[in-house]
């Protein structure tokens, strides 16, 4: 019977063990194990390492502690890929994790993964970010009954994930969206769920 899970080029860097699992039977790929959010400096250099030669894929649990794990790799390791799941994608036993995802959404988020190159629309020169809390605003993210839900939804649909206003447009401009993928993903937005 033939292997027909992807092969993928990068390190994928996971929170735990059950994880680590869950990803081995999705994707054919070599995963890295942190163990919690204490990241060893053994490990930052050997990530370091691996993103210089092949690559890192950041991909941890949709929550609070996933988050500080993802920005800590992210500040120690420059170059970082990003997948990330949506919660309801991750959920199982009354708990959140990559290890409750299906092979199939663990698949959908790796294979999406984000880098931080700068598209051609992006500023590199230093000149101001691409989004500000006025998008936000206007696109009903911030400050709305709704505004939650519509980040969201939003993030489920650009694959950067959910979080607060001030985190979701961190989120948008350190991953690099384009207007493009914004303009899509609001478009959808507001054919599911209008604009209150």
């Amino acid at each position: 019977m033939a292997d027909d899970r992807p092969v993928l080029a990068e390190l994928v860097v996971v929170e735990g063990l059950h994880d680590r699992q869950a990803v081995e039977r999705a994707v054919r790929a070599d995963v890295w194990v942190l163990g919690g959010e204490r990241v060893a400096r053994r490990t930052v250099l050997e990530l370091q390492r691996a993103a210089a030669v092949r690559g890192v894929i950041v991909f941890t649990d949709p929550d609070g502690p996933g988050e500080r794990i993802r920005r800590r790799v992210d500040r120690d390791v420059p170059g970082c890929k990003h997948a990330f799941l949506a919660k309801r994608a991750a959920l199982g036993d009354g708990k959140v994790g990559v290890e409750h995802a299906t092979p199939e959404a663990i698949r959908r988020a790796l294979l999406a993964a984000r880098d931080a190159a700068v598209p051609p629309d992006r500023p590199s020169n230093g000149e101001a970010p691409a989004f500000t809390l006025a998008d936000l605003t206007a696109a009903g993210l911030a400050q709305g009954p709704n505004a939650a839900l519509r980040r969201q939804l939003v993030g489920e649909a650009l694959g950067i994930g959910y979080g607060n206003a001030k985190a979701f447009l961190r989120k948008l401009n350190a991953l690099r969206v384009t207007r493009d993928e914004w303009a899509a993903a609001i478009g959808h937005l507001e054919r599911e769920l209008p604009h209150d």
